[in-house]
């Protein structure tokens, strides 16, 4: 089973977001290859002459970018998935809803 069907199944019954969780697993997908292909590329650059001069890589400044957006995301389908799944009213919110009446 490929990467994208898995994280289809695991949104497959939240229907009220499906137009937005769909391009984001894609998106998911997408960078989850990209950081991979990153990861086999050299992140830092050695002065041959110096070799306390060292500066980072395009590929390590493109993997700190991915990378960014990818939790970014991940956390997004979290939060879709923890709001969708919550059916018990936490002690803390419970208590919150009685203060207010």
């Amino acid at each position: 089973m490929d990467r994208r069907t898995q994280l289809l199944e695991i949104f497959a019954e939240i229907e009220d977001v499906k137009g937005i969780i769909t391009p984001m697993i894609d998106d998911v997908v997408f960078l989850e290859e990209r950081l991979t292909q990153l990861r086999a590329l050299p992140f830092i650059r050695i002065n041959p002459n110096n070799e306390a001069e060292q500066k980072a890589t395009p590929a390590a400044k493109m993997y700190k970018e991915f990378l960014q957006q990818y939790n970014n995301c991940i956390k997004i389908l979290c939060g879709v998935l923890s709001k969708n799944g919550v059916e018990d009213e936490s002690p803390l919110r419970s208590f919150i809803k009685n203060m207010e009446r």
